[in-house]
C-alpha cells in the first residue's frame, strides 16, 4: 500500500497543512462567524486538492487508490452525519411538541444568574455520565439550557462552553462511551483501570472549570441582568405553546435509551418521532396559528413534516422568543454535513498519502523522557483533531504510534490511555472543521470559535495533564 509509494519529508508533509490554515485565518477575518458556511468548505476542498496534488505528482500515488481512500475517510464520518440530521429533526419537533418551551418556561423561574453556568455545567457531566454521549446530551438538554440561558441574557457562547464542558468531562469518564472504551483498547489495558486513572487529571480539571465558570457568572447577577424580558417570554410561551412538566418525560426516554445502551442514532430518532406523536395530541391550537387554518389531522401531519424538514418558525411579536424557537429542521444541519465532508477528504488525503502519519513520527522524535513522551502523545492528538478532523483517529493513530514507545519507557499503558483521552477526545470540539466541533457548532447555534474560549474543561485538561507528568505525579511505571 504506502510502501510502494515515495515517502514525504516533513516540509512537504507541512505544505498542505500551512496552506489551509492561513485560508481559514483569511476566511475568518474576512467572513468573521459566516465562515463555516461556505468559506471553510472551500478552504478544506482546496487543501485537500493541494495535497493530492502532491501525492500524484510528487509522490507518484495511484488516483484510483486516493480516490477510495477519501470515500472511506468520508465513509467514516456517515454515523456523525445522520445523527447530525436526526437531531435537526429532533430540535424542531421537540419545539414544536412543547418539549423545549416547557423546559425553557420551567427553567428561567427557577434558575439564578449568578450560578447559571456552573449549574448548566454539572446538569450536562451528570446526563452524559449517565448516557456516555456527549453528543445526545448537547442534542438534548444542551438546547434547552440554550434557550434557559438566551431568556435570561446570558452570553450563548458562555453558555455553549458550559454545556460542552459538562458534556465531556461525563462522556470521558463514562464506562457507556465509545471513546472511553476505545483508548484502552488502542493503548493495552482495561476500562476500568482507565476510567480511574483518567480521574488524576479530569477531576481537578473540572474543578478549575466549575470555578472559573463560577467567576464568570457572578458577573452576571439578576441585578446586572435585564430580567424585564423574562416575564414577557414566559408569558408568550404558556400563551403559544402547551406547557407541561410531562413534556419532561420525552427527554428522560431518550436519556434512559442511551444509558441502556441503546445507539444514539435509534434512540434520537424515536425521540423525534415520539416528540412529532406529542405535538399532534397536545399542540392542536398551536397547528391552526401555524397553517392559518382549522386543525385537522392531515393539515397537521404536513406541518409536522415541514418542520421535520425545514425547522421551527414562529411569530409571536416577541422578538427574543422568536428568535430562541425558531430553529431546528435536517435543513439546518447540511452546512455542518458539507464542512465534514470536505474535512474528512482532507484528512483521507493526508493520511493515504503519509504526510500525516511524517508529522506525527517527527513530534516523536523530540521524546526525550517520561513528561516529553507524554506532551508529545497530547500534541499528536491534537494535530490529528486538525488534520485529520475525527477524533477516532486522533485516538486511535497515536494510540498505535505511541504504544512501543510506552513500553520501552517502562510506562504502564493507562499512561498512555488516559493522555489519548486527555487531548483526542477533549479538543476535538474545540476544532471548527472536526466532525465534534461542526456537530456542536450546528446543535447550539454559535460558531466554535466564539465558544472555545469558554470551554474551560476541554483547555484546562490537557494542561493539567502536561502539569502531572512534568512533576511526576500518578505516572505509573509497567514493573
Amino acid at each position: 500500500m504506502q510502501n510502494d509509494y515515495k515517502k514525504p519529508g516533513l516540509g512537504l508533509s507541512l505544505i498542505p497543512l500551512l496552506f489551509l490554515i492561513v485560508l481559514l485565518a483569511l476566511n475568518i477575518y474576512l467572513f468573521k462567524d459566516g465562515a463555516t458556511s461556505g468559506p471553510n468548505q472551500l478552504a478544506l476542498l482546496a487543501a485537500a486538492s493541494l495535497a493530492a496534488i502532491i501525492g500524484l505528482t510528487v509522490l507518484k500515488i495511484d488516483y484510483k487508490t486516493m480516490e477510495e481512500k477519501v470515500i472511506h475517510s468520508i465513509g467514516l464520518s456517515m454515523q456523525a452525519v445522520l445523527i447530525l440530521l436526526v437531531v435537526g429533526m429532533l430540535i424542531g419537533l421537540w419545539i414544536l411538541s412543547g418539549v423545549v418551551p416547557s423546559m425553557i418556561y420551567y427553567g428561567i423561574q427557577i434558575v439564578n444568574p449568578s450560578w447559571f453556568l456552573p449549574i448548566t455545567c454539572i446538569i450536562c457531566a451528570v446526563v452524559s455520565l449517565a448516557t456516555g454521549s456527549s453528543w445526545s446530551t448537547g442534542g438534548t438538554v444542551g438546547i434547552a439550557l440554550m434557550g434557559i440561558g438566551k431568556a435570561i441574557g446570558m452570553p450563548e457562547e458562555m453558555v455553549a462552553g458550559a454545556i460542552i464542558s459538562g458534556a465531556y468531562f461525563g462522556d470521558k469518564l463514562s464506562p457507556l462511551s465509545d471513546t472511553t472504551n476505545l483508548a484502552p483498547a488502542m493503548a493495552g489495558t482495561d476500562l476500568f483501570t482507565h476510567v480511574r486513572y483518567m480521574l488524576y487529571t479530569t477531576v481537578p480539571s473540572m474543578i478549575i472549570a466549575l470555578i472559573l465558570f463560577t467567576i464568570v457568572g457572578l458577573n452576571y447577577s439578576s441585578q446586572t441582568l435585564d430580567m424585564s424580558s423574562v416575564e414577557e417570554i414566559t408569558t408568550a410561551l404558556k400563551s403559544n405553546f402547551w406547557i407541561s412538566p410531562v413534556a419532561f418525560l420525552l427527554p428522560a426516554f431518550v436519556i434512559i435509551l442511551v444509558a441502556k445502551k441503546v445507539p444514539a442514532l435509534p434512540a434520537l430518532f424515536l425521540g423525534a418521532i415520539a416528540g412529532a406523536f406529542l405535538a399532534l395530541f397536545t399542540q392542536q391550537d398551536l397547528y391552526s396559528r401555524l397553517s392559518g387554518e382549522a386543525f385537522t389531522f392531515l393539515g397537521a401531519w404536513k406541518k409536522t413534516i415541514e418542520i421535520g424538514y425545514g425547522g421551527f418558525k414562529i411569530e409571536t411579536g416577541v422578538a427574543t422568543m422568536d428568535s430562541l424557537l425558531s430553529r431546528g429542521g435536517m435543513s439546518s444541519m447540511l452546512n455542518t454535513v458539507w464542512l465534514i465532508m470536505m474535512a474528512m477528504m482532507f484528512g483521507g488525503v493526508m493520511e493515504m498519502s503519509g504526510m500525516l502519519g511524517k508529522i506525527a513520527e517527527t513530534i516523536l522524535k523530540l521524546v526525550t523522557g517520561t513528561a516529553s513522551l507524554i506532551t508529545a502523545t497530547i500534541a499528536s492528538c491534537i494535530t490529528i483533531n486538525i488534520t485529520a478532523a475525527d477524533q477516532y483517529l486522533a485516538i486511535v493513530v497515536p494510540g498505535r504510534m505511541f504504544r512501543n514507545a510506552y513500553e520501552k519507557a517502562d510506562l504502564a499503558p493507562e499512561n498512555l490511555s488516559r493522555s489519548l483521552e486527555d487531548a483526542g477526545t477533549l479538543t476535538s470540539v474545540l476544532v471548527p472543521w472536526n466532525t465534534c466541533g461542526a456537530y456542536f457548532s450546528g446543535v447550539l447555534g454559535i460558531a466554535t470559535l466564539s465558544y472555545l474560549p469558554y470551554c474551560f474543561f476541554n483547555l484546562v485538561n490537557p494542561i493539567v495533564a502536561i502539569v502531572i507528568a512534568t512533576i511526576g505525579y500518578k505516572i505509573r511505571k509497567r514493573s
